[in-house]
């Protein structure tokens, strides 16, 4: 959690940009990435010059060469505004434009910034700027990735094509529901900034650290081969990348596509985890859409296409977790119906999870719905276990306040887990699932009930409502007591009256 002293410094830094010249949010947000990422690229090249001090070797993958010494930040830093100004502009920015060029293990973040613009207007912008990050103290990885969740927040608009932020909290819920390992290959095909894949990384960091960095094979692994993310933005792409970078991922394969439009032959079947919040708003031509998708599913919907691509990307036995309308789980099409039949009878449909329509405030005030499921291509789907979310910790007007006390995010892991942590041949007896009435906030439904009601997945369809009984008193009783309150007021008036004379 971001603390109030690092807000303030970061909201100090947000109105000296804006002061300087730099009105729009987005290209406040990408001169610092660049600055944060010159300013990593000088702590690595440290560290790895401590390592060499110790051992007496030489230098493993120099960031710098002694030549370019001028060009780290802990060198320019000192400067003056002006030669400050002239450093950075001449020779840092074409250095990171350039930097891995024509290497083999060139990074995604390298490949990025290459189309990096210096926006900085003057000299005493930069140097009022540099001082006030090189202030703030970002050893720690939860600081780091704190100081940019809330950079990013201060986003106050939504993105065009029906894109916004996915609140932090819900991000980690769905991670820590799937439980990655370091065995998954993981993907986010509408990254963005790339939320998921850094709630993802963390995951695994927190969990299976001694697995992730117990070779070099494995720690290449994780920073190289784990985690994919495609997105038809640039500045999300250069966005993503330095914030997977703030949080120690160092070369995940984040890149250009536009994912519905393009088939996906090469990444086919390629990953085991699936973690997404896709654009909802929006129809795409048949001319212009994939046309694998269309072989699954019939449709100009983006959010039947993404599930499409989901199901096309996914490895058999691969799992994901994923955001809908609530649309999708109720529509009436062919297309709606198709795509859930495909989920409920091909694949296995594990869990919905119904969130109030206030989560996405201020961006968006529609009701979404998180799906869970298996790609098996050979069914499974036995029963599909509904949690109906009723509060997730904030308010749920344009505000979200925090509101700790008013959360349902502890108890519906705990739900999950025992669901989850039941023997497969012993859950109906194991799990206090399988004897929740549907009256309670979770409950399972068979598959078979689901499918005769047309494959209608929305919690409303199964949800029992409890009536309590309010016994009223007779019509004659509430008349009487009515006639006598009449005369009680009229004795009232008269009484008056003679008072007044």
């Amino acid at each position: 959690m971001i603390t109030g002293d690092l807000k303030s410094k970061i909201d100090r830094i947000w109105d000296t940009m804006w002061a300087g010249g730099i009105s729009n949010p987005l290209s406040v947000i990408e001169q610092l990435t660049y600055l944060l990422f010159i300013k990593r690229l000088d702590e690595l090249h440290t560290l790895r010059e401590r390592k060499a001090a110790r051992t007496g070797q030489a230098i493993e993958q120099a960031v710098f060469t002694p030549d370019q010494d001028e060009l780290r930040w802990s060198r320019f830093k000192e400067l003056a505004p002006e030669p400050m100004f002239e450093v950075v502009k001449d020779g840092v920015f074409p250095f990171i434009k350039t930097l891995g060029s024509g290497s083999e293990d060139d990074s995604t973040y390298t490949h990025h910034m290459r189309d990096a613009l210096f926006l900085m207007p003057s000299p005493r912008l930069l140097a009022n700027v540099v001082d006030q990050l090189d202030a703030i103290d970002m050893a720690d990885r939860d600081t780091k990735g704190d100081l940019y969740e809330y950079m990013l927040g201060k986003i106050a608009s939504a993105g065009q094509n029906g894109q916004f932020r996915t609140p932090r909290h819900i991000i980690q819920l769905m991670v820590q529901m799937m439980r990655p390992t370091p065995q998954d290959t993981i993907c986010d095909p509408a990254c963005g900034t790339a939320g998921f894949l850094i709630a993802a990384s963390e995951h695994l960091v927190d969990h299976h650290s001694e697995e992730i960095y117990q070779s070099e094979a494995s720690r290449k692994r994780f920073n190289s081969e784990t985690f994919h993310g495609y997105d038809f933005d640039n500045t999300m792409l250069r966005i993503g990348s330095m914030n997977m970078l703030l949080h120690g991922v160092e070369n995940p394969d984040i890149r250009y596509r536009d994912s519905l439009a393009e088939a996906a032959e090469d990444d086919a079947e390629k990953y085991s985890l699936i973690l997404a919040n896709p654009p909802f708003a929006g129809s795409l031509d048949y001319e212009s859409t994939a046309k694998d998708l269309q072989k699954i599913v019939k449709t100009k919907k983006t959010e039947l296409l993404f599930l499409a691509l989901f199901l096309r990307l996914l490895q058999t036995g691969g799992r994901a977790a994923v955001i809908v309308p609530d649309g999708v789980l109720f529509g009436s099409s062919k297309a709606h119906k198709e795509l859930r039949r495909i989920l409920v009878e091909d694949q296995k449909l594990d869990a919905i999870v119904s969130m109030p329509s206030g989560v996405f405030k201020p961006y968006a005030g529609v009701s979404t719905a998180i799906l869970f499921f298996t790609k098996t291509n050979s069914g499974g789907t036995d029963h599909v276990w509904f949690y109906d979310m009723q509060a997730d910790g904030y308010s749920l007007d344009d505000k979200r306040t925090p509101q700790p006390d008013k959360t349902d995010l502890p108890d519906l892991l705990t739900r999950w887990q025992s669901l989850q942590g039941a023997p497969a041949s012993r859950r109906d007896t194991d799990s206090p699932e399988h004897t929740r009435k549907r009256t309670e906030q979770s409950f399972l439904v068979p598959k078979d009930e689901i499918a005769s009601h047309d494959y209608d997945l929305s919690l409303n369809r199964y949800k029992e409502v409890e009536y309590e009984a309010i016994e009223h008193d007779a019509p004659a009783d509430i008349l009487q007591r009515l006639t006598d309150l009449e005369k009680e007021i009229e004795t009232g008036r008269r009484e008056l009256e003679s008072l007044l004379g």
